[in-house]
């Protein structure tokens, strides 16, 4: 599977290999998945730097340019992809509610589906226990 972002990259899912990877449905006119975006920017920023990765996939019927705008607005660090022909979406399970989340571990298993809000202190207690952070030695 490849994520063609919205900037014209892609991105293999076996290229992650090694990451943990989160992968984002979402939509600009969902409520939801805007509240929750600011802690998923955080989380990015707090983890990238070891190995975690996180994909936001735009749900097919959210117009282009408006999640275009969204992603440059709120400077979204992370890659942002616009699932046109919902190709994406079907690959996962035909994924229709959002937000829906997906996280992989290191070797590209799945560990967790949720369906609406995460739960980001549970969230941080698994990429901690994932990536080894040694929050004790910080």
């Amino acid at each position: 599977m490849t994520f063609t972002t919205i900037k014209g990259e892609k991105i293999a899912m076996s290229a992650l290999k090694g990451k943990v990877v989160l992968v984002s449905f979402w939509a600009t006119d969902c409520a939801s998945c805007i509240q929750e975006m600011p802690d998923l920017v955080n989380l990015y920023k707090q983890y990238k730097q070891n190995g975690f990765e996180v994909i936001a996939v735009a749900m097919r019927y959210d117009p282009p340019a408006q999640v275009l705008n969204y992603a440059t607005q709120k400077s979204l660090p992370f890659p942002v992809m616009h699932d046109g022909f919902a190709e994406i979406s079907n690959a996962f399970g035909h994924v229709n509610v959002t937000p829906t989340t997906f996280i992989f571990d290191k070797h590209g298993k799945q560990l967790q589906r949720t369906i609406g809000i995460i739960d980001f202190n549970k969230l941080d207690q698994l990429l901690n226990t994932q990536l080894n952070n040694k929050k004790d030695f910080e």
